[in-house]
């Protein structure tokens, strides 16, 4: 494994019986079972390759794990840790995180998700360590996969462990809200960050009934293309929290408040979902009051429609009486919350389902 690595058939050996432990876990977990095929690209592309050290929270602040440290069971500890089904912290700066590898079963979720054919087109918005994109690529055939970071150090280090891997996707340097014109149009687009709204630049460069599977408002969106303007689609069922997409026109978003509302709310994950997601349109009393009438929804019944310049988020129905426009969306009612001057003929801006 490196310059001090006395045994690498023995740490060789602990990585393939770690990555079979790991394969286990995620199949026993349920993610697999969509699309059973994914099964095989997470037992055959190695983890440790894409996270040479991560950090791990301590009661002292973070520990950094390495694969090139010259004690052996400090080595060993940093391999099992790469196997773990969990989210690993890779890049820090100043103490704040800026990328991690995400949760693996959650990985092997929205991909599942993200419906994949053979020979579909596939763009990931957030590089991160390339170990998503090497799972793509492993699927789909590398020619069909690229990867987009804003940061050039974190883009040149996906470009390396993935070569490590075996594995020479498109991996492009930029601003991951603009797509990649230039390698459109995709089938498939997946991001690995959490998103404000929807990049309108992103559905001009799908295909007609392409799909789109994003973190949005600590839940994942799957929204299917119709064409350049318009795209619809609902909330999985899980939680997701990820890092923002980053860029220089996106301020980090301002903390959600919980004031004036009871305390087992605020403390309701599915709740926190729907403060989030409505934080420009309702204010804390609002939303509870809403949530508390509407049987305290979970995140599948919330969805989002994108069309005309505008993009909301609706509950149940997109035809229905809750909408509320998504941060950015331009023209909303203050008293209902929703996006003003709809189309007159709504059922026409759903895509084909």
């Amino acid at each position: 494994m490196g310059a001090h690595d006395p045994d690498p058939a023995g740490e060789a050996g602990l990585a393939a019986s770690a990555r079979a432990l790991l394969v286990r876990e995620i199949e026993a977990s349920g993610a697999f079972a969509g699309d059973p095929r994914w099964r095989e690209a997470f037992a055959t592309v190695p983890r440790h390759l894409f996270v040479p050290y991560y950090y791990v929270a301590g009661a002292g602040g973070y520990e950094r794990r390495w694969g090139e440290s010259p004690d052996r069971r400090t080595r060993e500890r940093w391999m099992r840790g790469a196997y773990e089904d969990t989210p690993l912290a890779t890049r820090l700066r100043d103490g704040v995180l800026l990328t991690s590898s995400s949760q693996p079963s959650l990985m092997a979720l929205m991909l599942v998700e993200l419906r994949v054919e053979d020979g579909d087109r596939v763009l990931e918005i957030g590089a991160g360590t390339g170990y998503n994109a090497a799972l793509l690529s492993y699927r789909l055939g590398e020619e069909n996969v690229t990867t987009v970071d804003l940061d050039p150090e974190i883009t040149e280090s996906a470009r390396l462990h993935l070569a490590d891997a075996g594995y020479r996707p498109a991996v492009v340097t930029g601003d991951g809200a603009r797509g990649v014109p230039e390698r459109a149009p995709f089938d498939r687009i997946i991001a690995t960050c959490t998103l404000a709204s929807v990049p309108r630049a992103w559905l001009a460069q799908c295909a007609s009934g392409a799909l789109i599977l994003a973190p949005l408002a600590t839940g994942l969106i799957a929204l299917t293309v119709r064409d350049a303007g318009h795209a619809e689609g609902r909330f999985l069922h899980t939680p997701a929290y990820f890092v923002p997409l980053r860029g220089s026109d996106r301020p980090d978003p301002e903390p959600v408040a919980f004031s004036g509302v009871p305390r087992r709310a605020g403390e309701s994950d599915r709740f926190r979902f729907l403060l989030t997601l409505t934080r420009e349109a309702l204010d804390p009393q609002e939303a509870y009051s809403l949530w508390e009438r509407e049987g305290m929804p979970g995140r599948e019944r919330y969805g989002v429609t994108v069309g005309d310049g505008r993009a909301w988020a609706w509950l149940d129905d997109p035809e229905g009486p809750y909408a509320w426009p998504l941060p950015g969306s331009p023209g909303t009612d203050p008293v209902e919350g929703r996006p003003d001057r709809l189309p007159d003929h709504r059922p026409d801006r759903r895509p084909d389902r």
